[in-house]
Protein backbone atom coordinates (compact mmCIF):
# COMPACT_ATOMS: atom_id res chain seq x y z
CA UNK A 1 0.00 0.00 0.00
CA UNK A 2 3.09 2.18 0.02
CA UNK A 3 2.77 5.47 1.89
CA UNK A 4 -0.86 5.94 0.90
CA UNK A 5 -2.84 7.42 3.78
CA UNK A 6 -5.01 4.97 5.68
CA UNK A 7 -8.63 5.83 6.44
CA UNK A 8 -10.67 4.89 9.45
CA UNK A 9 -13.43 2.27 9.11
CA UNK A 10 -16.13 4.88 8.71
CA UNK A 11 -14.34 6.35 5.70
CA UNK A 12 -13.73 9.77 7.27
CA UNK A 13 -10.20 11.08 6.87
CA UNK A 14 -8.34 12.33 9.90
CA UNK A 15 -7.32 15.92 9.10
CA UNK A 16 -4.98 16.30 12.07
CA UNK A 17 -2.58 13.54 11.00
CA UNK A 18 0.25 14.82 8.77
CA UNK A 19 1.82 12.62 6.08
CA UNK A 20 4.06 10.01 7.67
CA UNK A 21 7.78 10.02 7.14
CA UNK A 22 9.77 6.78 6.65
CA UNK A 23 11.34 5.38 9.78
CA UNK A 24 14.76 6.98 10.25
CA UNK A 25 16.16 4.37 12.61
CA UNK A 26 18.12 2.39 10.05
CA UNK A 27 17.84 -0.16 7.25
CA UNK A 28 14.90 -2.49 7.12
CA UNK A 29 14.55 -6.01 5.82
CA UNK A 30 12.18 -6.95 3.03
CA UNK A 31 11.24 -10.27 4.54
CA UNK A 32 7.90 -10.69 6.23
CA UNK A 33 4.56 -10.87 4.50
CA UNK A 34 5.23 -8.69 1.46
CA UNK A 35 3.49 -11.12 -0.88
CA UNK A 36 2.25 -14.40 0.56
CA UNK A 37 3.43 -17.31 -1.56
CA UNK A 38 1.08 -19.88 -0.12
CA UNK A 39 -2.34 -20.80 -1.47
CA UNK A 40 -5.31 -19.00 0.02
CA UNK A 41 -6.12 -21.80 2.46
CA UNK A 42 -3.89 -20.18 5.08
CA UNK A 43 -6.19 -17.15 5.02
CA UNK A 44 -9.45 -19.11 4.97
CA UNK A 45 -9.32 -20.88 8.30
CA UNK A 46 -12.67 -19.49 9.55
CA UNK A 47 -14.41 -20.92 6.48
CA UNK A 48 -12.72 -24.28 6.88
CA UNK A 49 -13.73 -24.56 10.54
CA UNK A 50 -17.23 -23.14 10.04
CA UNK A 51 -16.48 -20.11 12.20
CA UNK A 52 -17.19 -17.39 9.65
CA UNK A 53 -19.97 -15.77 11.68
CA UNK A 54 -17.86 -15.72 14.85
CA UNK A 55 -14.89 -14.12 13.12
CA UNK A 56 -17.11 -11.65 11.24
CA UNK A 57 -18.56 -10.57 14.57
CA UNK A 58 -15.00 -10.04 15.80
CA UNK A 59 -14.07 -8.01 12.71
CA UNK A 60 -17.15 -5.82 13.12
CA UNK A 61 -16.40 -5.31 16.79
CA UNK A 62 -12.79 -4.31 16.10
CA UNK A 63 -13.84 -1.95 13.30
CA UNK A 64 -16.26 -0.18 15.64
CA UNK A 65 -13.58 0.00 18.32
CA UNK A 66 -11.05 1.50 15.89
CA UNK A 67 -13.61 4.09 14.84
CA UNK A 68 -13.86 5.23 18.47
CA UNK A 69 -10.10 5.58 18.95
CA UNK A 70 -8.53 8.95 19.65
CA UNK A 71 -8.32 10.86 16.32
CA UNK A 72 -4.57 11.32 16.82
CA UNK A 73 -3.92 7.56 16.57
CA UNK A 74 -6.98 6.29 14.68
CA UNK A 75 -5.30 6.00 11.29
CA UNK A 76 -2.27 4.31 12.82
CA UNK A 77 -4.40 1.79 14.70
CA UNK A 78 -6.49 1.17 11.59
CA UNK A 79 -3.38 0.48 9.53
CA UNK A 80 -2.39 -2.26 11.95
CA UNK A 81 -5.77 -3.83 12.66
CA UNK A 82 -8.04 -3.38 9.68
CA UNK A 83 -7.27 -5.48 6.64
CA UNK A 84 -6.18 -8.96 5.73
CA UNK A 85 -5.37 -11.15 8.72
CA UNK A 86 -5.50 -14.86 9.52
CA UNK A 87 -7.14 -14.44 12.96
CA UNK A 88 -5.52 -17.71 14.02
CA UNK A 89 -5.78 -16.99 17.72
CA UNK A 90 -9.43 -15.87 17.80
CA UNK A 91 -10.27 -18.86 15.61
CA UNK A 92 -8.65 -21.05 18.25
CA UNK A 93 -10.69 -19.38 21.00
CA UNK A 94 -13.98 -19.90 19.18
CA UNK A 95 -13.04 -23.43 18.11
CA UNK A 96 -12.32 -24.41 21.71
CA UNK A 97 -15.56 -22.80 22.87
CA UNK A 98 -17.62 -24.70 20.31
CA UNK A 99 -15.77 -27.91 21.10
CA UNK A 100 -17.27 -28.00 24.59
CA UNK A 101 -20.75 -26.48 24.17
CA UNK A 102 -23.60 -26.07 21.69
CA UNK A 103 -24.52 -22.61 23.00
CA UNK A 104 -23.86 -19.45 21.02
CA UNK A 105 -20.80 -17.50 22.23
CA UNK A 106 -21.61 -14.93 24.94
CA UNK A 107 -20.60 -11.29 24.63
CA UNK A 108 -17.77 -11.75 27.10
CA UNK A 109 -16.15 -14.32 24.76
CA UNK A 110 -16.18 -11.81 21.93
CA UNK A 111 -14.53 -9.26 24.21
CA UNK A 112 -11.91 -11.80 25.30
CA UNK A 113 -11.14 -12.73 21.69
CA UNK A 114 -10.87 -9.07 20.71
CA UNK A 115 -8.57 -8.32 23.65
CA UNK A 116 -6.27 -11.20 22.79
CA UNK A 117 -6.19 -10.18 19.12
CA UNK A 118 -5.22 -6.65 20.18
CA UNK A 119 -2.42 -8.00 22.36
CA UNK A 120 -1.23 -10.22 19.52
CA UNK A 121 -0.98 -7.16 17.28
CA UNK A 122 1.04 -5.37 19.93
CA UNK A 123 3.56 -8.21 19.75
CA UNK A 124 3.62 -7.95 15.94
CA UNK A 125 4.40 -4.23 16.08
CA UNK A 126 7.30 -4.85 18.46
CA UNK A 127 8.59 -7.83 16.45
CA UNK A 128 8.57 -5.81 13.24
CA UNK A 129 10.56 -3.00 14.86
CA UNK A 130 13.12 -5.39 16.33
CA UNK A 131 13.45 -7.38 13.09
CA UNK A 132 13.36 -4.22 10.95
CA UNK A 133 10.72 -5.90 8.83
CA UNK A 134 9.45 -3.68 6.07
CA UNK A 135 6.15 -5.42 5.39
CA UNK A 136 3.37 -6.99 7.40
CA UNK A 137 0.28 -8.58 5.78
CA UNK A 138 1.13 -7.25 2.35
CA UNK A 139 1.55 -3.59 3.36
CA UNK A 140 4.18 -1.47 5.07
CA UNK A 141 4.74 -2.45 8.68
CA UNK A 142 3.58 0.11 11.20
CA UNK A 143 6.98 1.59 12.04
CA UNK A 144 7.88 1.94 8.35
CA UNK A 145 4.60 3.67 7.58
CA UNK A 146 4.43 5.99 10.59
CA UNK A 147 7.83 5.83 12.34
CA UNK A 148 9.10 3.93 15.36
CA UNK A 149 7.89 6.31 18.07
CA UNK A 150 4.26 6.41 16.87
CA UNK A 151 4.33 2.64 16.40
CA UNK A 152 5.55 2.05 19.95
CA UNK A 153 3.11 4.54 21.45
CA UNK A 154 0.21 2.96 19.57
CA UNK A 155 1.35 -0.47 20.78
CA UNK A 156 0.97 0.83 24.34
CA UNK A 157 -2.38 2.43 23.49
CA UNK A 158 -3.71 -0.84 22.04
CA UNK A 159 -2.40 -2.94 24.93
CA UNK A 160 -4.15 -0.72 27.47
CA UNK A 161 -7.34 -0.88 25.41
CA UNK A 162 -7.25 -4.68 25.49
CA UNK A 163 -7.51 -4.65 29.27
CA UNK A 164 -10.35 -2.13 29.16
CA UNK A 165 -12.34 -4.51 26.96
CA UNK A 166 -12.28 -7.18 29.69
CA UNK A 167 -12.21 -4.94 32.76
CA UNK A 168 -15.38 -6.55 34.17
CA UNK A 169 -14.18 -10.09 33.50
CA UNK A 170 -11.71 -11.06 36.22
CA UNK A 171 -11.03 -14.44 34.61
CA UNK A 172 -9.91 -12.88 31.31
CA UNK A 173 -7.92 -10.13 33.04
CA UNK A 174 -6.03 -12.73 35.02
CA UNK A 175 -5.31 -14.91 31.97
CA UNK A 176 -4.20 -12.04 29.76
CA UNK A 177 -1.94 -10.73 32.52
CA UNK A 178 -0.42 -14.19 32.87
CA UNK A 179 0.04 -14.31 29.11
CA UNK A 180 1.94 -11.02 28.88
CA UNK A 181 4.19 -11.93 31.81
CA UNK A 182 5.01 -15.36 30.47
CA UNK A 183 5.63 -14.04 26.96
CA UNK A 184 7.96 -11.37 28.32
CA UNK A 185 9.95 -13.92 30.30
CA UNK A 186 10.03 -16.30 27.31
CA UNK A 187 11.41 -13.64 24.99
CA UNK A 188 14.15 -12.82 27.48
CA UNK A 189 14.95 -16.53 27.84
CA UNK A 190 15.10 -17.03 24.09
CA UNK A 191 17.36 -14.02 23.65
CA UNK A 192 19.64 -15.05 26.51
CA UNK A 193 20.06 -18.52 24.99
CA UNK A 194 20.81 -17.31 21.46
CA UNK A 195 23.78 -19.03 19.84
CA UNK A 196 23.59 -21.82 22.42
CA UNK A 197 23.42 -25.16 20.55
CA UNK A 198 20.82 -26.78 22.80
CA UNK A 199 18.62 -29.79 22.13
CA UNK A 200 15.10 -30.41 20.92
CA UNK A 201 13.67 -30.62 24.44
CA UNK A 202 15.18 -27.21 25.21
CA UNK A 203 13.59 -25.87 22.04
CA UNK A 204 10.25 -27.36 23.07
CA UNK A 205 10.43 -25.67 26.47
CA UNK A 206 11.19 -22.29 24.87
CA UNK A 207 8.49 -22.71 22.22
CA UNK A 208 6.04 -23.74 24.91
CA UNK A 209 6.58 -20.57 26.91
CA UNK A 210 6.34 -18.48 23.74
CA UNK A 211 3.72 -19.55 21.20
CA UNK A 212 2.57 -22.44 23.37
CA UNK A 213 1.35 -20.17 26.14
CA UNK A 214 -0.43 -17.93 23.63
CA UNK A 215 -2.57 -20.79 22.35
CA UNK A 216 -2.93 -22.25 25.83
CA UNK A 217 -4.55 -19.00 26.88
CA UNK A 218 -6.75 -19.11 23.77
CA UNK A 219 -8.02 -22.53 24.85
CA UNK A 220 -8.61 -21.40 28.43
CA UNK A 221 -10.46 -18.28 27.28
CA UNK A 222 -12.62 -20.43 25.04
CA UNK A 223 -13.58 -22.99 27.68
CA UNK A 224 -13.34 -20.86 30.85
CA UNK A 225 -11.48 -23.77 32.48
CA UNK A 226 -8.36 -25.89 31.99
CA UNK A 227 -9.79 -28.94 30.23
CA UNK A 228 -8.26 -27.97 26.86
CA UNK A 229 -5.23 -26.25 28.34
CA UNK A 230 -2.77 -28.92 27.19
CA UNK A 231 -4.39 -29.02 23.75
CA UNK A 232 -3.81 -25.30 23.30
CA UNK A 233 -0.27 -25.58 24.61
CA UNK A 234 0.57 -28.35 22.13
CA UNK A 235 -1.12 -26.50 19.27
CA UNK A 236 1.04 -23.46 20.01
CA UNK A 237 4.25 -25.49 20.07
CA UNK A 238 3.20 -27.07 16.77
CA UNK A 239 2.55 -23.64 15.26
CA UNK A 240 5.94 -22.43 16.53
CA UNK A 241 7.71 -25.45 15.02
CA UNK A 242 5.93 -25.09 11.69
CA UNK A 243 6.96 -21.43 11.70
CA UNK A 244 10.57 -22.46 12.27
CA UNK A 245 10.52 -24.95 9.40
CA UNK A 246 8.63 -22.59 7.09
CA UNK A 247 11.26 -19.91 7.74
CA UNK A 248 14.02 -22.24 6.58
CA UNK A 249 11.99 -23.14 3.51
CA UNK A 250 11.62 -19.42 2.84
CA UNK A 251 7.84 -19.22 2.99
CA UNK A 252 5.94 -16.27 4.42
CA UNK A 253 2.70 -17.95 5.48
CA UNK A 254 3.26 -17.58 9.20
CA UNK A 255 5.15 -14.30 9.31
CA UNK A 256 8.37 -15.47 10.93
CA UNK A 257 11.81 -13.87 10.83
CA UNK A 258 13.55 -16.06 8.23
CA UNK A 259 17.26 -15.23 8.00
CA UNK A 260 16.97 -12.84 10.95
CA UNK A 261 16.58 -15.77 13.35
CA UNK A 262 19.63 -17.43 11.79
CA UNK A 263 21.70 -14.25 12.09
CA UNK A 264 20.64 -13.80 15.72
CA UNK A 265 21.35 -17.41 16.60
CA UNK A 266 17.80 -18.13 17.74
CA UNK A 267 17.22 -21.75 18.76
CA UNK A 268 14.68 -22.96 16.20
CA UNK A 269 13.61 -26.58 15.78
CA UNK A 270 15.87 -27.15 12.74
CA UNK A 271 18.75 -25.52 14.64
CA UNK A 272 18.21 -27.78 17.67
CA UNK A 273 18.47 -30.79 15.36
CA UNK A 274 21.30 -29.54 13.15
CA UNK A 275 23.58 -28.44 15.99
CA UNK A 276 23.94 -31.98 17.29
CA UNK A 277 26.73 -31.99 14.71
CA UNK A 278 29.80 -30.37 16.37
CA UNK A 279 30.82 -28.46 13.23
CA UNK A 280 27.34 -27.00 12.88
CA UNK A 281 27.32 -26.11 16.58
CA UNK A 282 30.49 -24.05 16.08
CA UNK A 283 28.88 -22.16 13.19
CA UNK A 284 25.75 -21.60 15.28
CA UNK A 285 27.84 -20.02 18.05
CA UNK A 286 29.58 -17.71 15.58
CA UNK A 287 28.57 -14.06 15.25
CA UNK A 288 30.06 -13.89 11.76
CA UNK A 289 27.63 -13.28 8.90
CA UNK A 290 30.04 -15.23 6.70
CA UNK A 291 28.75 -18.50 8.18
CA UNK A 292 25.04 -17.84 7.56
CA UNK A 293 25.01 -19.51 4.14
CA UNK A 294 26.70 -22.68 5.37
CA UNK A 295 24.56 -22.77 8.49
CA UNK A 296 21.41 -22.41 6.40
CA UNK A 297 22.48 -25.44 4.35
CA UNK A 298 22.80 -27.44 7.55
CA UNK A 299 19.35 -26.32 8.69
CA UNK A 300 17.87 -27.39 5.37
CA UNK A 301 19.34 -30.86 5.83
CA UNK A 302 17.66 -31.03 9.25
CA UNK A 303 14.19 -30.38 7.83
CA UNK A 304 13.12 -34.02 7.27
CA UNK A 305 13.77 -34.86 10.93
CA UNK A 306 12.06 -31.64 11.99
CA UNK A 307 9.00 -32.60 9.93
CA UNK A 308 8.90 -36.02 11.57
CA UNK A 309 8.99 -34.39 14.98
CA UNK A 310 6.14 -32.08 14.01
CA UNK A 311 4.09 -35.09 12.88
CA UNK A 312 4.44 -36.57 16.37
CA UNK A 313 3.58 -33.24 17.98
CA UNK A 314 0.45 -32.96 15.84
CA UNK A 315 -0.57 -36.47 16.89
CA UNK A 316 -0.18 -35.47 20.56
CA UNK A 317 -2.42 -32.45 20.04
CA UNK A 318 -5.07 -34.52 18.26
CA UNK A 319 -5.08 -37.04 21.10
CA UNK A 320 -5.71 -34.23 23.58
CA UNK A 321 -8.61 -32.93 21.53
CA UNK A 322 -10.19 -36.36 21.23
CA UNK A 323 -9.73 -37.07 24.93
CA UNK A 324 -11.08 -33.80 26.35
CA UNK A 325 -13.46 -32.13 23.86
CA UNK A 326 -17.12 -33.00 23.62
CA UNK A 327 -17.10 -32.15 19.90
CA UNK A 328 -13.44 -32.42 18.82
CA UNK A 329 -13.93 -32.15 15.04
CA UNK A 330 -12.97 -28.49 14.70
CA UNK A 331 -9.96 -28.95 16.97
CA UNK A 332 -8.67 -31.93 14.97
CA UNK A 333 -9.12 -29.91 11.77
CA UNK A 334 -7.28 -26.99 13.37
CA UNK A 335 -4.33 -29.23 14.25
CA UNK A 336 -4.19 -30.70 10.75
CA UNK A 337 -4.41 -27.29 9.15
CA UNK A 338 -1.61 -26.02 11.38
CA UNK A 339 0.53 -29.01 10.57
CA UNK A 340 0.39 -28.16 6.85
CA UNK A 341 1.86 -24.71 7.41
CA UNK A 342 5.46 -25.91 7.32
CA UNK A 343 5.16 -27.54 3.92
CA UNK A 344 5.88 -24.56 1.73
Amino acid sequence: MGNRKQSNPSGAANPTLPPAEPDPTGPVSNDTNSSPTRDDSVWNLPQQLRLVDDIQSLKNFLARWVDRCDPEVRDIVSHQLIGRAKYYRPVSIFACYRAVTDSEPPKRLLHSAAALELMHNVSLVIDDILDRSRYRRGKLSLHCRFGSLPALMVAGYVNAAAYKLVKNDAYSVSLLSELIQRLGAAECLQWRLRRHPLGVEDWRRIAGEDTGVMFEVCARLGTRNTELRKFGYLLGILYHGCDDVADVRGTSALGGGKEQDIADGILTLPAAIATRDPETAVMFRSKSHATIGSLTDKLIKALPEAENYLDKLAAEAEEEALAHARSPGRLVSLVRHTRKLSKG
